[in-house]
């Protein structure tokens, strides 16, 4: 265990070699409580040694879409950005990683990531977001494809974690588009859900689990998501209970805001099962009356149109203040979080290039108070 845990997490010592002392030295943010929050207390817990770890700061690149790699690694770099989580197949798309190219020419591959190397940019994850039990079978192969195609990327490149979405099948095998099921009754629910996951999702996920561990790889971060099989802390566990340690988490916190999860109680469960392997940094804001009217499954029609719905996704600091993402944050640390923090902007207000600087702006800061009371 604790060998396939070294083999598969990103190096503190290597890391900070790399990039040095790159902390935000900007004022702290003030902490207060986001409109519309009303702060909880938290039930006591174990008090963890003081957190002393930095762990990286980065950002998933089809926020840069619109740039070449060598446009974005110039942005990065200015900005102060520390690692990067790149596409390498599936939605949303990116131009970044030449796939194919790198996978026939272990020279080009070298190359490639010897440009993030001179930037002091650790590519510390590969991204490869699809659906590969799709009841379409082309689609399924095709992001199956997607998945193998990156294992052997991040062998090659020696990058520890692949992230990605567990997928939905369709509720019977005569089905011809996905069915998110999540509630057993009437009792056609039921039978989805069991065919869902002991036809299709079980057995895809063996094989992959497999096809990843025979080329190194251990850590595949499933993303928590809404419209797959896999969509909070339990069914990421249930998952990763019937196919092995290979499968975590991608800890994207604004898809388990919604829900009703606390983020810090999430981060020290699966942090405790050792399944924390990546994370998303991005809010999600409740709109206080809309949720009272119409609940937390209230989703515009049109996506465009994200803000009216109930919830919808924000920057990081713009959904709920600064300090609780200090405690998020001090909860990665007290976990030894060995990934990254991923910041994905999805913000219809702040978005592209806006929201990753307000977002990165926040991060760093309440990291560099938590490092300063740890010092």
């Amino acid at each position: 265990m604790s060998k396939g845990k070294d083999a598969g997490s990103v190096s503190r010592r290597r890391f900070l070699a790399t990039t040095g002392s790159l902390i935000a030295t900007a004022p702290a943010i003030g902490r207060g409580v986001a409109a519309g929050e009303t702060p909880t207390a938290r039930p006591a817990i174990p008090v963890p040694p003081k957190p002393s770890c930095q762990i990286p700061i980065g950002v998933f690149d089809p926020v840069y879409d619109h740039l070449s790699l060598e446009e974005m690694l110039e942005k990065m770099s200015a900005l102060g950005i520390e690692a990067v989580e790149v596409w390498t197949g599936g939605y949303p798309s990116t131009r970044h990683c030449p796939v194919a190219e790198i996978l026939a020419d272990p020279i080009k591959a070298r190359a490639w990531k010897k440009k993030f190397e001179d930037h002091r940019i650790l590519v510390a994850a590969l991204s490869c977001h699809g659906n590969p039990v799709h009841p379409d079978p082309k689609i399924a192969a095709r992001d199956d494809e997607y998945f193998r195609n990156t294992v052997l990327l991040a062998e090659r490149l020696e990058v520890p974690v692949i992230v990605g979405f567990s997928g939905c099948p369709a509720g019977s095998p005569t089905d011809k588009m996905p069915n998110w099921a999540t509630y057993r009754w009437p009792p056609e629910h039921d039978q989805v859900l069991k065919y869902q996951w002991n036809e299709r999702v079980i057995p895809y996920w063996k094989q992959a689990a497999r096809f990843a561990r025979e080329h190194g790889i251990r850590k595949i971060a499933l993303e928590m998501h809404p419209n797959f099989v896999v969509f909070n802390p339990k069914t990421l566990m249930k998952l990763r209970d019937a196919v092995g340690e290979e499968i975590g988490a991608n800890c994207d916190h604004s898809h388990l805001f919604w829900q009703g999860c606390d983020p810090v109680e999430v981060i020290h469960y699966l942090g405790k099962q050792g399944a924390l392997y990546h994370a998303h940094m991005k809010d999600t804001v409740m709109v206080k009356d809309t949720t009272a009217r119409f609940g937390v499954l209230n989703f515009p029609e049109d996506p465009a149109k994200a803000t009216e719905g109930s919830v919808f996704f924000r920057a990081v600091g713009y959904g709920h203040g600064a300090h609780l993402w200090k405690e998020v944050v001090k909860a990665y640390m007290d976990a030894d979080f060995q990934g990254i923090m991923s910041i994905e902007n999805e913000d219809p207000i702040l978005p592209g290039e806006v929201g990753v600087e307000r977002g990165l702006y926040v991060l760093k800061n309440v990291r560099a108070e938590l490092l300063a009371q740890a010092a």
